[in-house]
């Protein structure tokens, strides 16, 4: 079992579109029943938290990074590099699996390439993400605040913060006015 999990690499695996989860939950069940747990180890579906405005309200979902696509932890290859039919077919035969990336032999991610991938979606819960993307110059509406109904153009965007500073008029002077993303609306 310590050979097997050494020899374990992360693979890209190509599933029906929206049905990402059901083959993550499909497999890891199947591994159980199957008592393929030496060689399949792992299945991660990459994704990231995203903030959108939903009727007037911030909600946050999850987006998949790469939709379509799972990433498996396997051993697919032995130690002389020959592709070992077990875990192959295992995956293969999963309902909703098109096929691993890469055809007949696929190639392993790097080690750089995974942790990019795991990271990503941990940053994301950390801090999540603006669905839309805003830019200087841009007229916007604020729809939530002390300055609600008030039209602006950006002047600078904080994605890090998820801020915006959109310039209004009061009074006749144009004022700057610091808001989240998601209390303004494109015009």
């Amino acid at each position: 079992m310590a050979e097997q999990d050494e020899l374990a690499q992360w693979f890209v695996v190509q599933t029906l579109s929206g049905q990402e989860f059901k083959v993550q939950q499909s497999i890891e069940r199947r591994r159980e029943l199957e008592d393929v747990e030496d060689v399949v180890h792992e299945v991660v579906v990459p994704t990231e938290k995203v903030s959108e405005v939903r009727r007037g309200r911030k909600t946050t979902t999850e987006r998949k990074f790469f939709p379509g696509y799972i990433l498996v932890r396997v051993s697919l290859y032995d130690a002389e590099g020959n592709t070992q039919h077990r875990p192959w077919y295992f995956v293969r035969d999963t309902q909703g699996v098109i096929g691993f990336v890469g055809g007949e032999k696929p190639v392993p991610l790097s080690a750089g390439e995974v942790a990019d991938m795991l990271h990503q979606g941990e940053k994301g819960e950390e801090l999540s993400k603006p669905k839309i993307a805003f830019e200087v110059g841009e007229t916007v509406t604020i729809k939530d605040g002390a300055f609600e109904n008030f039209e602006g153009a950006i002047e600078s965007v904080d994605p890090d913060r998820g801020k915006l500073q959109v310039s209004v008029s009061i009074f006749g002077r144009s004022t700057p006015v610091e808001v989240e993303y998601w209390q303004v609306e494109r015009n």
